[in-house]
Formats: C-alpha cells, structure tokens, sequence
C-alpha cells in the first residue's frame, strides 16, 4: 500500500533517520514509538505527503486515501460540530438528494419510455452505491463518533469556532474516524482527551478495518490498539511484532543477544590480535599469522549503540506530616453562575496517592487548585495537616518561567544551597546537559520547558505535592522513570493524568469529579472501572483507604476460631468478597441475557432502517461484554473453588 526505500531524512547538519525500509499493507496497526527528537513526527508527515524525503523513495498505492492527524494547531469554523462532521459524507448527501429528485421523475414519466427505463438504472446504480456506503446511517454514525469523543448533546449545534484548541482537534479526529481514510496517521491523538474518551478511542480504533500509524506515549493506549511496534533509535528504524509489551521484551531479548554476540566477538579479535602480535615476526608462523590477519580484516565489527537518554532521579524524601494531611469539610466551588461542586467531603492522609478522574471541564483541575491553595473556596472548611507543606505544578507551570533567563541561572537561583555541579546534574537528569544548560528558557519547546519547569519542583522539597498533568511532554521512558520515583516517594501526591497505566501502577486512591460531586473510591483504575460497572466494593476498605470500615456499613463478621479448620487456613474474608462477586457477576448476566432477548424481538419486527442498525449494534455490544462477564464469573468460580479447597 505504501512503501520506503532507503528512505533518509535530515533537518541541516542534523540526521533524524537513515536506510528506511518499511512496507506498510492494509490493516497493518503500527504504532511508532521513540524518544523526544528521534523524528517520530517527521516519519509521520512523510508518510501523509506533508514532507519530502532527503534520500531514498517513498510508494504509494494508486487511489488510497490518507488520513492525519497532527498534534495541535487545526482550527475550524463557519458551522456546526454537527454540521461540520457530517460533511464528511458530503457525496453520500449528494447522491441522497440526487435519488430523491430520481424518484420524482419516475414518478411523473411513462414506463413504457425510454427516459423511465434510463432514469431507473440510473436510480438503481447510485441507491446500490448509496447503500453500500452506509448512506441510511451517515447521521447516526456522527452522533455515535462525537459522542464518543465527549461532545454532550447540547454541544452538537454549537458552532466550531466557539471551542477550545484541544476541543478543535477532538472534531478535526471525529471527521478522520468518519472518512475511514485507508491508511490513518494519528500523531499523539490523545493529548486532548479525558480518559472516558480515550477509552472509547481504544475501543473504535481496535475495531478499525484498515491500516493505521500512531504515535502515542500512553502505554496502556499502545497495548490495546496496536499489533505492530515501530521503533525509531539511534537513527535506524526498528520493527517487532506485538504491542508495546511485547515490543520491551523483544527489544531486551535482541539487546542481551547482540552484547552476547558482541563479547564472543571481541573475545574473537583479542585472540587474533595476540596471535598476529605474538607471532608476526617468526618466519615459521607466517602463513598463519597472514591468516589470521586476512580473518580480522572480513569480521564486520558489532556495535553497541550508546544508551538511550532517561531521565534518571528521585524525589527527595521529605519531613513526615501528620497523620491528616488535608481535609475538606462541606467544601463548594463556584464561579459566577457557573456551578463546579459542592458539599465535598473527603480527608487525605499521609502516604496516600490520589488520582483525580472525570471528563474534561468536571472540576478536577480546580480541585487541585483549592488544595494548593491557589483558588478560594466558595464555602465550606479546608484544612491543611500538621506540617504539611504543598506544591503545586500546574499544567501551564512554565508559563511562569523568565523566558529570558538561562536555565543554569535560572534553576540556580530556585535552588540557592545547590552547588553548580549539583545543578548541572538535575539538569542532566532531564535530558539538558553539555551547552543545553546555557540556553535561554524562551527557545525551548512547551515539552522542554514541561520537563524543566519538573525539575525546579525537585529542588524545593515538600511532603505533599500537588501535580497537575505531570506526564503531559514525557516520553515513555521518562514517564517510567517519574512513575517509579513517585512510587518511592514517602510524602502524600494528588495528581491528575490522562495515563491510565500511570494511574493504575500508581494510584491508591481514585477520586471521581463530576455531576457536581467528588465521589471517592479505594484501589486504582481498574478498581474503580470494577466498581463502575456495579462491582461490590470490598468493606475491609475504609472510606479513606485506611482500614476501619465505613460508619453507615457494618463491620464484617469474622468467624470465631471454632468454626476455622486451622488446616485450612481459609480468609473468611476474601471467600465472602469472592462470593458476593460472584453473585453480582451473575445477576448482570441474567440481566443482559434478558435486555439481549428484548432488543432481539425488536429486531423480529422492522420499524427503520436507523432503528435496525441501532439495535443490531445494541445486540453486538451486549454480547461482548455479556462474553466478557461469563469469563470473569469463571474465573471467580475457580478462585472460590481454590479459597475453598484451603
């Protein structure tokens, strides 16, 4: 469909890649994966025709459609979100008008006459087209993507100038889902959305039928839509088969094997050398010693490429707080008219790790806000515990740096015990080292300056940090590193992140913003969807996460020793939360059961052509999570069986 030959490309004196050979066939799911400036936005605009190559060719297949999606900078205007995405399929809407005035000539003609029998085929060709095109369901095929993407049904008539930028590029991707271009580029598609939309783009794009590239630093992301790793490194492209998972565990495997290969080679050429060296000038060992050289001379020398740029820290440890780190009591927030939350109650402690959750615009923002002290309350009591102290790094937290200042003067006066060496190697950490240290903070990139503005926080140690869209400019391996630092971290952290694997691996605690409330929930990510979806939620877990149970629950019985067969040594407790999952796993499938055995006799009878597809993709839905809730009820049935067995 679309291929490279030797393709290079290079920006100045500056190689981004070299000897690309890559043949992309449909349905190929590529996600393209590198560090910051190894060119992975560059390879995307050469593949959509937006940038030339330097050396080699680049083929594409006569007819395709490309679809791309760059990071930022689309804006549209002039009609409707509604509108706008339904011009999509402005041929369909001509070949619908077109088939209706069709259909007033046949009726108004002879046919007996040849312009009937002319104006009927005609008819009958572009019906089939319009049919095959899906032309009965361009609409609700629009109301379905936008939804997704997180428009409400009062934002659909609303015109497009009137959005955010990150707002314009969730319509500018709804139109490239609707296109269904053969080849989809997406570069970092969700930057700009909350994590229910991300979800459903996860969902849209594993069900796409053609071929897609993406980048994306969302490693949850990668491993759910792509079956194809793209690696750009040391300015050679990289290819493996599976997802990002897989991808890290095929890459250790070729590294361990070529430094393998690599010490028997050198093993190889020290023998050699000692050969040649010991024996060169001995008339007797000629003919081997010319040997010997002749092989030297043919071994085609294995190199290690340098080790890729991390950043490597740790946060430092900070003073303990107090037990009670923060509390809110009947806390409200309101700006003007407009209403964000209220009657907010909730108690933070020490130690624990909070993710802020909910859709863009919920509040989740100004909630970390308040916490930092930086926006008033409304009402309500906020206290801050016995020595905690809070820092806040907001999502725009470098537009507050000196553009003008260098970073070694500025990070220099941030942290005035800090030797120059000290700073230099916090600098180093974030990927700023040699002459970067003297540039100026207003030429730097937004990420760059993201990274920086991160490594000023480290210089003022806190015990309770406050991080709004840490990971927002981090590639993945600098995300890793931050995640395994906050890990280790022994202060208190609320955070906002759109990463899901983040949140999973580092949330103890998930609080949901929304509908005007802040709903609090024990676990991480998956927890919380679990409990979402109508999953029992484990008593032993306090309503802060620390053990007591809830004062409007009772506490849970635990059987006298008596009754506890020492050889069994069975946890009371986790048989009865597996019992009480199993029993809500199997009244939701009985209830899905019985809602696919309504819209099925729905089915039996036509109403529309939109109703048919609308029930037909309720069915299909159902059934998928209906398999997906028979594996789980079998999967809690063996885990009983094995409680129960001891």
């Amino acid at each position: 469909m679309i291929q490279f030959s030797g393709a290079g490309k290079r920006f100045g004196h500056k190689l981004v890649f070299e000897n690309v050979d890559w043949l992309i066939t449909p349905q190929d799911r590529c996600g393209l994966v590198g560090g910051n400036g190894t060119g992975k936005s560059t390879l995307l605009k050469v593949l959509a025709g937006l940038d030339s190559l330097d050396y080699g060719s680049v083929t594409r297949a006569k007819g395709m459609t490309i679809g791309y999606l760059p990071q930022d900078g689309l804006t549209l205007s002039g009609r409707t979100v509604f509108e706008e995405c339904l011009s999509v399929f402005d041929r369909l809407r001509a070949l619908e008008t077109e088939m209706e005035a069709l259909t007033h000539a046949i009726s108004e003609l002879d046919p007996a006459g040849e312009e009937y029998a002319r104006v009927a085929e005609r008819f009958h060709v572009i019906q089939s087209e319009f049919q095959n095109h899906d032309g009965y369901s361009i609409e609700a095929q629009v109301g379905a993507v936008i939804a997704g993407l997180g428009f409400l049904a009062s934002d659909w008539n609303r015109r497009t100038e009137e959005f955010s930028g990150g707002w314009q590029m969730r319509i500018a991707l709804a139109k490239l889902l609707l296109e269904k271009p053969d080849l989809l580029l997406l570069d970092e598609p969700t930057n700009h959305l909350d994590l229910e939309a991300r979800n459903w783009l996860e969902e849209f794009l594993s069900n796409y039928p053609n071929a897609l590239v993406l980048i994306s630093h969302d490693r949850y992301f990668l491993d759910v839509v792509v079956k194809k790793t793209v690696e750009i490194w040391n300015k050679r492209i990289h290819f493996y088969s599976g997802n990002y998972e897989k991808y890290l565990a095929q890459k250790a495997e070729r590294k361990a094997q070529l430094e393998a290969a690599y010490k028997n080679q050198q093993d190889r050429i020290q023998q050699l050398e000692a050969f040649i060296s010991r024996f060169r000038y001995q008339a007797t060992k000629a003919k081997q010693v010319q040997s010997r050289i002749k092989e030297l001379e043919k071994i085609e020398r294995i190199e290690i490429p340098p080790d890729e740029g991390a950043i490597h820290f740790r946060f430092p440890q900070p003073k303990p707080s107090g037990r009670v780190v923060a509390e809110f009591k009947e806390v409200s927030k309101s700006y003007g008219d407009k209403f964000v939350f209220g009657d907010v109650n909730f108690l933070i402690e020490r130690g624990d790790r909070i993710a802020l959750v909910g859709v863009n615009g919920a509040g989740k923002s100004t909630l970390i806000k308040l916490l930092a002290g930086a926006e008033p309350l409304t009402s309500g009591t906020y206290t801050l515990g016995y020595n905690a102290e809070a820092d806040y790094f907001a999502q725009d937290q470098y537009k507050e740096l000196d553009p003008s200042a260098a970073l070694i003067d500025d990070i220099g006066r941030a942290g005035a015990n800090a030797t120059q060496t000290e700073l230099r190697n916090l600098l180093g950490c974030f990927l700023f080292s040699e002459d970067d240290v003297f540039k100026k903070i207003g030429v730097l990139s937004g990420g760059e300056r993201n990274r920086y503005a991160l490594a000023k926080l480290l210089l003022k140690p806190s015990n309770f940090l406050l991080l709004d869209e840490p990971t927002n400019h981090l590639d993945m391996r600098a995300k890793d590193v931050l995640l395994e630092s906050l890990q280790s971290y022994t202060g208190t952290v609320v955070f906002v992140s759109h990463d899901r694997y983040f949140i999973d691996k580092l949330a103890t605690r998930v609080f949901e913003v929304g509908d005007g409330e802040v709903r609090v929930y024990p676990g991480n990510y998956e927890d919380y969807l679990w409990r979402k979806e109508g999953g029992h939620v484990d008593l032993s877990l306090s309503f802060n996460g620390h053990g007591a149970p809830p004062e409007d629950e009772p506490a849970p019985a635990v059987p006298p020793p008596a009754q506890v067969k020492p050889e069994k040594r069975v946890n009371p407790m986790k048989r009865k939360k597996l019992e009480e999952r199993l029993q809500t796993a199997e009244k939701a499938i009985a209830a899905l059961e019985a809602e696919i055995a309504s819209h099925e006799e729905g089915l039996a009878q036509f109403v529309s052509v939109e109703e048919t597809l609308r029930l037909n993709g309720l069915v299909e839905e159902k059934r998928r999570r209906l398999a997906e809730l028979m594996g789980q009820w079998e999967e809690l049935s063996e885990e009983l069986e094995t409680v129960n067995a001891g």
